[in-house]
C-alpha cells in the first residue's frame, strides 16, 4: 500500500508541473533570443507565430491546416526555425515566457490574431503573414516569396 501511495504521489507531482508550464507545440521554441540565434547559426528564416492557442479560432484554423501538416512539418525542418509566442487565456504560463512575449507583441506592433512575423538569417523581419487560404500550399508559397 505504502508504495501504492509513494507512485501515486509521485505521479501526481509530475503532473501538477506540467500542467502549471505552458509547452509550445513539438518543433516549436518558446526562447525568441534561441530562436534568433538557431535561425543566424542555421542560415534559416525564424517564423514567429504569435497565437492565442486556447481560444483564438483563427489561430487554431491556421495551426490544424498548415503547422500541423505533415507538408509543412518537411518544409520547415530544412528552411524554418519555427519559435511560438502565445498569449493564452486560460492555459497557464510561466511568467518569463509571458513578459518575453508582452516585449515582443510591443516590438512587433502586434494587434491581432494569428499574427506570424518572418525574420531573416539575420533577425530582422522580413514579412508578415496570418491565416490564409490553400493550406499548407499557399502558406509555403508565401514563405517561399520571403526567403528569396
Amino acid at each position: 500500500m505504502k508504495s501504492f501511495l509513494t507512485r501515486c504521489g509521485g505521479a501526481l507531482a509530475v503532473l501538477t508541473l506540467t500542467t502549471t508550464m505552458a509547452f509550445a507545440k513539438t518543433g516549436w521554441s518558446e526562447d525568441y533570443a534561441q530562436s534568433v540565434a538557431q535561425g543566424k547559426a542555421e542560415k534559416k528564416l525564424v517564423l514567429v507565430d504569435f497565437t492565442g492557442s486556447d481560444w483564438c479560432v483563427w489561430c487554431q484554423k491556421l495551426d490544424k491546416e498548415v503547422f500541423s501538416t505533415p507538408e509543412f512539418k518537411e518544409y520547415a525542418k530544412d528552411h524554418l526555425v519555427l519559435m511560438e509566442a502565445d498569449f493564452p487565456q486560460t492555459k497557464p504560463q510561466d511568467s518569463k515566457t509571458k513578459a518575453q512575449n508582452e516585449k515582443l507583441q510591443a516590438k512587433f506592433k502586434i494587434e491581432g490574431y494569428p499574427t506570424v512575423i518572418v525574420l531573416n538569417s539575420e533577425g530582422k523581419p522580413v514579412g508578415q503573414l496570418g491565416y490564409m487560404e490553400g493550406g499548407p500550399k499557399a502558406f509555403i508559397a508565401a514563405l517561399e516569396k520571403l526567403r528569396k
